[in-house]
């Protein structure tokens, strides 16, 4: 029964057993096949059949192409023309060029190599290439050469041996070698120097009709005194920059066009400060390498394309940008390492950008969220003076007409003034530096805004012109007198007290007889906003933000039960709290 044909299917079996060969054993067959090829003479069909056999293991072996890459109608042609003309043509002089040939395919691809075992094989196999071009296939060259008959065995069966330990070194190296793995400038390197050491020997023989084996020698001495003089050239000592400096040079320049984008690049991040406008802008600017055809890119908001779409596309994606350049030729890796840097330059930027921008809006919302939340405790400390104004209109009598008249002719123009300077803050910045008054102007209102509230209030004497920040000590006050009152709504004993004293500048101190706040609360609370079950938690530490903005610290000067003390006093000031119980409710003295 016949199964259908299915693409993904295993091999056939012949080609499961051509890719189970390792490249090593690919390698030593080729070799085999060259020997016998051009060691018993290439002008018969024996000879011949070696020779094809030999390109076919070539073919097999070499490291250029991939057996998953398709080939193309030109290459197939390209494959089988240089097999004929191999085959075909019986000249020395094209086996010579072809031995130059392998020699650097098979060196350039040495100082890649880290297994002990494979770089063993290639210079097992590199030296019988080399060996084989100069004893045997240059004599080859001249005419009327004549060879003596124990030469001819050493050549013939010599070298069969070294090709076979090919076969039997062990390397871990993988049966298919990495894609590009012969190193170019080295080939090159290799096939020059080899092709010169030939035509130098065989010049010299000519010239000189001398023997071969001098002028092989002679050729070799004169291509070592070059290396050696330009090893010298290379990184000379006595002021001359050397060859080493110039060739560098040399491929710097060939990235200027790059610097000059990176140093666009850089100037572009100081004008744009928009993520996708800059990226659009950067993709315009590399979209004019002559290498680029178009450029494709993707960000969280957007996407856009400059230039031209082609086939030979390279997608890239780091973080949060995908940038995609099309090419007008199939990239190699080189090529494709450069494209990745480009985009991972411009990513980074486009990311530095986007984070730039988060931290404006959340500068921005910040700001909105801090004005926001010290209006919103300004108004709330409103409306519990005004609650307590309505719970002693509600309790009062007639009896206490007159009492409520003057309690509320006492706080309502306060309150009335408090709101109006509320109101006048959302014009102003969050942290504004307070106006200055009269010391014993301010400690009278404070006295009349809280008379009703069972508070003790005790003043040291003042310079007769002290003033201080009015906002501030408003602010201050109202929020640890709210504090205090919030304690005693649930402990109707607990004691309060405000003292204003003077050292270098008013001090005042807030104390109330409650529980001393605990753990990590007493050590955040001027320095972060707390949780509040009463409010937003954000009083205090904007009241400690205002002071310090005014030349003004807030501390808790006693945190112990019994005696719970906040005091703001001028940076500068020592000033110290005695951790006693405060005063009695009853005690109240006027300021001098």
């Amino acid at each position: 029964m016949q199964h259908p044909v299915n693409e993904t299917a295993s091999p056939r079996p012949l080609l499961r057993v051509l890719l189970a060969v390792r490249q090593q054993d690919w390698l030593a067959l080729m070799l085999l096949g060259l020997h016998f090829a051009i060691a018993f003479g290439i002008d018969d069909a024996v000879s011949q059949s070696f020779l094809l056999f030999h390109f076919g293991c070539f073919l097999l072996w070499q490291p250029v192409w991939r057996s998953q890459q398709r080939l193309y109608l030109g290459q197939v042609l390209l494959i089988l023309a240089a097999a004929a003309l191999l085959v075909v043509s019986e000249s020395w002089w094209l086996i010579a060029l072809w031995l130059s040939v392998l020699f650097a395919v098979i060196g350039g691809e040495v100082p890649g190599i880290k297994n002990l075992g494979q770089r063993l094989v290639s210079l097992t196999a590199a030296t019988y290439i080399v060996s084989m071009l100069l004893v045997w296939v240059v004599p080859h060259l001249f005419v009327q050469q004549d060879f003596t008959a124990l030469f001819l065995s050493a050549v013939r069966y010599g070298p069969i041996a070294p090709l076979m330990l090919i076969f039997v070194l062990k390397t871990d190296r993988p049966r298919v070698p990495a894609s590009y793995s012969v190193d170019l400038i080295y080939s090159l390197l290799l096939f020059l120097m080899i092709v010169v050491l030939v035509l130098g020997a065989f010049v010299i023989k000519e010239l000189s009709h001398g023997n071969y084996v001098v002028a092989l020698a002679q050729a070799l001495v004169v291509i070592g005194g070059i290396l050696v003089a330009l090893a010298w050239l290379w990184d000379p000592r006595g002021g001359f920059a050397g060859i080493g400096q110039l060739v560098t040079r040399y491929f710097l320049s060939v990235g200027m066009r790059f610097e000059r984008w990176m140093h666009g690049l850089a100037n572009l991040a100081d004008r744009e400060h928009d993520p996708d406008r800059f990226v659009a802008l950067a993709v315009e600017d590399m979209a004019a390498f002559p290498w680029v055809l178009g450029i494709e890119w993707e960000t969280r908001n957007g996407h856009g394309l400059a230039g031209e779409v082609s086939r030979h596309a390279t997608p890239c994606r780091f973080g949060g940008l995908g940038v995609t350049l099309y090419t007008r030729w199939s990239p190699g890796p080189s090529l494709v390492l450069h494209i990745k840097l480009l985009a991972r330059l411009l990513a980074d930027y486009y990311e530095a950008k986007t984070r730039e921008q988060e931290q404006r809006q959340s500068a921005y919302m910040r700001a909105i969220y801090e004005t926001g939340s010290r209006l919103t405790h300004d108004v709330k400390n409103l409306l519990q003076s005004l609650g307590s104004l309505c719970e002693a209109v509600e309790q009062s009598g007639e009896a206490d007409a007159s009492a409520l008249r003057q309690l509320l002719q006492r706080q309502l123009p306060q309150i009335s003034k408090r709101l109006q300077v509320t109101l006048d803050k959302l014009t102003g910045a969050a942290n504004a530096i307070s106006e200055s008054g009269p010391v014993t102007q301010w400690w009278r209102e404070l006295q009349q805004r809280f008379a009703h509230e069972e508070i003790a209030f005790d003043a040291s004497p003042t310079p007769p012109d002290a003033v201080l920040p009015v906002d501030l000590f408003d602010r201050v006050a109202e929020n640890c007198l709210q504090n205090a009152l919030e304690k005693r709504r649930t402990r109707p004993d607990i004691r309060i007290s405000v003292s204003l004293g003077w050292e270098r500048g008013c001090v005042l101190t807030v104390c109330d007889s409650g529980e001393a706040l605990r753990g990590h609360l007493a050590q955040e609370l001027f320095s972060a906003p707390i949780h509040s079950a009463q409010g937003l938690g954000v009083g205090l530490y904007q009241a400690a933000r205002q002071a310090t903005a005014n030349g003004y610290a807030l501390t808790l000067a006693s945190n112990v039960d019994g005696s719970v003390c906040f005091a703001l006093a001028p940076q500068t000031s020592s000033a110290y709290v005695k951790e006693a119980d405060p005063p009695a409710p009853s005690e109240r003295t006027a300021v001098p």
